[in-house]
This record gives C-alpha cells, sequence and structure tokens, in this order.
C-alpha cells in the first residue's frame, strides 16, 4: 500500500489504520492551510481503496481497532463509494470499534439525513469537522466556506443521523482585529453544535499560504502569546455544549489542557489564569512540533 504523500490525522487517531480514499481536499481554499495545496483533489477508484483494505486485512486484521479515512474531506465521496469501504473494514477487520474521518459543513450539507444515517448505519461513528471560527467576518477571511448556520445545520444532520461530531476551533484566525469576537463567536458555536469531542489548536501562518502573504504585507496580526490564551480563555468561559470532551492536545498548542464541558470549566479557566500569571510554563516554542 503506498500513500500519496502528505497524510494527516487527528492527534486520536494516532493508533489508526490510515486509508486513504481521497487525495487532497475538495475545497483546499481556506486561507491558512497547506495541508493539501501539494495535491490536486480526486477520489481514489474504489478497487484501489478495497485493495488497500484486503492487503491490510490479510497482514493486520485481527489488530486493527479504528479507522481513519483520508484525506482532507472524504464525505465528499458519495454513497456508492462510501458503502463498500464500510462493507470491506467490517468484514476485514473483525475487532474493528470506529471508523471516522474528516468532513467539512459543505460535504455534510450535501446528504440527506437518511443517507447520513445509512453512512451511520454501516459503520462510519465519527467525523472530524473544523469551523474554526464561530465569527462570521472571520470565516469569510479565511475562506472557510461555510457560515455559522451552515454549521449549526450540519451538526444538527450529523445528531439526527446519530453520528459523534469532534468539532475543531482555531485559536487565533481572527488575528488582533477581531480576537475577542471570534473568541466569542467560536464559543457560541461550540455550543450550538454539541460535538461530543471539542478541540483548540493554535494558528500557524505559513509563508506559502495566503494569510502568510497577509502577514507579510502587514494585512494581518496574530496575537501574541498572552493574547492567544486569552482567545482560549474566552472559549472556555462562555461555551457550553451539554457534555464535551476538551482538548488543547495538538502539537500547535502552548498550554495544554484537558477536561469535560462544562463540569471542569472552572478549572479549565484556573488553569488557564496561572499560565498567564507565569505559574504553570508554556510549552517552550521548539517543541511546537508543526
Amino acid at each position: 500500500m503506498r500513500y500519496v504523500e502528505p497524510v494527516f490525522r487527528p492527534p486520536s487517531e494516532a493508533h489508526s489504520f490510515i486509508l486513504q480514499a481521497t487525495i487532497g481536499c475538495s475545497w483546499n481554499h481556506c486561507t491558512y492551510c497547506d495541508m493539501y495545496r501539494s495535491k490536486q483533489f480526486s477520489v481514489r477508484p474504489l478497487d484501489a481503496i478495497l485493495a488497500d483494505v484486503h492487503e491490510t486485512a490479510a497482514g493486520w486484521g485481527e489488530h486493527i481497532r479504528k479507522v481513519f479515512v483520508a484525506d482532507g474531506d472524504p464525505l465528499v465521496m458519495e454513497l456508492d463509494h462510501w458503502l463498500p469501504i464500510l462493507e470491506a473494514c467490517r468484514e476485514g477487520f473483525p475487532h474493528l470499534r470506529r471508523v471516522s474521518t474528516y468532513a467539512t459543513a459543505r460535504n455534510i450539507l450535501d446528504k440527506t439525513v437518511t443517507e447520513l444515517r445509512r453512512l451511520r448505519e454501516e459503520g462510519l461513528s465519527l467525523l472530524y469537522i473544523g469551523p474554526e471560527s464561530g465569527d462570521d467576518i472571520t470565516s469569510k477571511r479565511i475562506a472557510k466556506g461555510a457560515d455559522f448556520a451552515d454549521h449549526v445545520e450540519a451538526a444538527r444532520r450529523c445528531h439526527a443521523a446519530g453520528i459523534t461530531l469532534s468539532a475543531i476551533f482555531l485559536t487565533g484566525a481572527g488575528g488582533i482585529e477581531r480576537s475577542r469576537e471570534h473568541a466569542a463567536g467560536s464559543a457560541r458555536l461550540a455550543t450550538a453544535m454539541n460535538p461530543r469531542y471539542l478541540s483548540l489548536l493554535t494558528l500557524t501562518v505559513l509563508p506559502d499560504t495566503p494569510m502568510g502573504k497577509l502577514l507579510e504585507r502587514g494585512r494581518f496580526r496574530l496575537p501574541d502569546v498572552a493574547g492567544l490564551l486569552e482567545e482560549i480563555r474566552i472559549f472556555v468561559d462562555k461555551a457550553r455544549p451539554e457534555a464535551a470532551i476538551f482538548r488543547t492536545n495538538h502539537a500547535s498548542n502552548y498550554l495544554p489542557l484537558e477536561g469535560r464541558l462544562p463540569r471542569d470549566r472552572e478549572r479549565i479557566v484556573a488553569t488557564i489564569d496561572a499560565a498567564l500569571s507565569g505559574r504553570i510554563p508554556l510549552k517552550p516554542e521548539h517543541h511546537r512540533g508543526l
């Protein structure tokens, strides 16, 4: 089995079998992202995907517990691609507990609740979706391709279909100009989406992206570390999901945090305050494995 590099996966999929079903991202316009800019989007032929499943099953089938379907947004695939893949995974991996993938609000809204429910029944149980911001001005500036209302409706459809959501927001995405609006809006969107898993990443502005060019021209300024921590504090203080597992364990973050919201809100906010006052050390810059 050969991958078309680079291949990305969430931290929680570290021990998963990575099945590359699409190449690149079907949207690929986000101004901050360079993950798939070197790739032309395509859906891999179904027989090639199934061959990868069968090859892995022959050697490792008894050991596979989780499958993560890559690349950027494989939910874009039609059901006539998805259903044979899910069937092959069920048959090839007898101890399979979870199949997950990246998705966008656009992908989800292109499918009906009935279609999403069918995918769930066949084994697709978790979607990672990155609204990045709940502030519509910020979302438009970063060319996310979906707004607050789109993400709320996408989450509603997933909940109705029984699919678990992991929502990802991007600290710093609003720049200095909309830092507080971005943080507060993201908290409101996290509340409205009500995901099972909730995580924050920290924006890293890369020079070969549109946002990188804006930074060079002085048209975008990233908050300093204290400003980024303030955004996290606002987010945690204002977000009201019913019962979300919260993490900032991505390599980009300066302060690893974990807990459940709302249960652990006060403890997490106290930890952030301790970091802001210098009583808790932050991750050194050279340890941010980006």
